[in-house]
């Protein structure tokens, strides 16, 4: 087959088919049998094997570039993967971090002793302020010890991608117990979260849907 031209398109470009056995027409075996040899080595990549085999070295091929693969599956090198700057603005400050390679959150840490009472609530610093990727918000979320074990959940935990002023984290206590905070303790965790903004246009009127103005329960509790 070598470098012949069928159809205009050249051979050398497909695997190369060879039977196993000579073509003989039985009941058993209608089809003759075919094994699959990869296409012909280039000139350079034989080269390089008599190189590697002690023959006569000759013009190398250079070897794929393989990417590497960050923890959470990301290309190193290959995709720019987007950052959170983060500022610390006391030395008790702790930068956010993930629990596991595949956490969705970064945890939150105080940066000072605080007591939130029984049944009321404290807002906790953590001394960081931080810059993260456009068309995102951080969402600041409850972690599920503290709500599990303490009834303690947070609010109003929305940073927007232009807010570089501190962060804070208001803590609820939905339990009959105060809830001490040390400097240190992980109270919460951000989530970076992508958003669309798009542009608010006023109209007349809306399209119709099947569910229309049906709200509060309408499709049932």
């Amino acid at each position: 087959m070598g470098n012949a031209v069928a159809g205009g398109i050249a051979a050398k470009s497909f695997p190369r088919l060879y039977t196993s056995k000579p073509y003989r027409r039985s009941s058993i075996a209608p089809y003759p049998s075919f094994v699959i040899l990869p296409p012909p080595l280039s000139r350079a990549r034989m080269a390089s094997s008599d190189a590697v085999n002690g023959g006569s070295p000759g013009v190398q091929e250079p070897s794929p570039k393989v990417p590497k693969l960050s923890q959470n599956g990301g290309l190193h090198g290959e995709i720019r993967l987007p950052l959170i700057r983060v500022k610390k603005l006391s030395q008790n400050a702790i930068l956010p971090s993930r629990a596991s390679p595949l956490s969705a959150g970064y945890d939150l840490s105080s940066a000072a002793g605080v007591l939130v009472p029984a049944r009321g609530k404290a807002l906790v610093p953590t001394d960081l302020s931080i810059a993260i990727p456009d068309d995102t918000y951080a969402r600041i979320a409850p972690r599920s010890g503290l709500a599990w074990k303490h009834s303690i959940d947070v609010g109003a935990g929305v940073i927007d991608a232009d807010y570089r002023g501190p962060i804070g984290v208001i803590l609820f206590n939905h339990s009959d117990v105060d809830f001490e905070v040390k400097p240190g303790d992980r109270i919460a965790q951000v989530i970076i979260e992508r958003i669309m903004t798009p542009e608010v246009v006023e109209v007349l009127d809306l399209d119709s849907t099947v569910r229309g103005d049906g709200g509060f329960g309408s499709t049932g509790v």
